[in-house]
């Protein structure tokens, strides 16, 4: 156990818990969690970042969800580089022959989605 307390489920975690970096620092609150709780599958979360504005966290830079928070696997600096949900997110790495949108790409629709008032 954590500094920030016994270790929750993604499916207990609310908006507006706090959200810190690896190194301690806060870097935004809990917006939405992503996921589908039929097949208990986390997606990652949409967060309210400290510097204004939506970010997108994909589930493996989640490190702990815990009473205290959430800490996630990337730095204040990495954090501050975290996508921001699109509507249409660009695609890294697309081949012209691929047909199947990526991984990356459905959670960001999805988060967009959300915030769009259309999920």
């Amino acid at each position: 156990m954590s500094d920030a307390g016994a270790p929750m489920s993604y499916l207990t975690l609310q908006p507006g818990t706090p959200v810190r970096a690896s190194d301690g620092t806060e870097v935004g609150t809990v917006e939405h969690v992503l996921a589908d709780a039929d097949a208990d599958i986390f997606d990652g979360l949409v967060i309210d970042a400290r510097g204004g504005g939506h970010r997108f966290v994909d589930a493996p830079q989640v490190a702990e969800i815990a009473e205290g928070g959430v800490t996630l696997t990337l730095d204040a600096a990495g954090a501050e580089r975290l996508p921001e949900p699109s509507e249409n997110p660009a695609e890294l790495g697309a081949h012209p022959d691929d047909s199947a949108e990526s991984e990356l790409t459905r959670k960001l629709r999805r988060a967009w989605d959300y915030l769009s008032g259309r999920y």
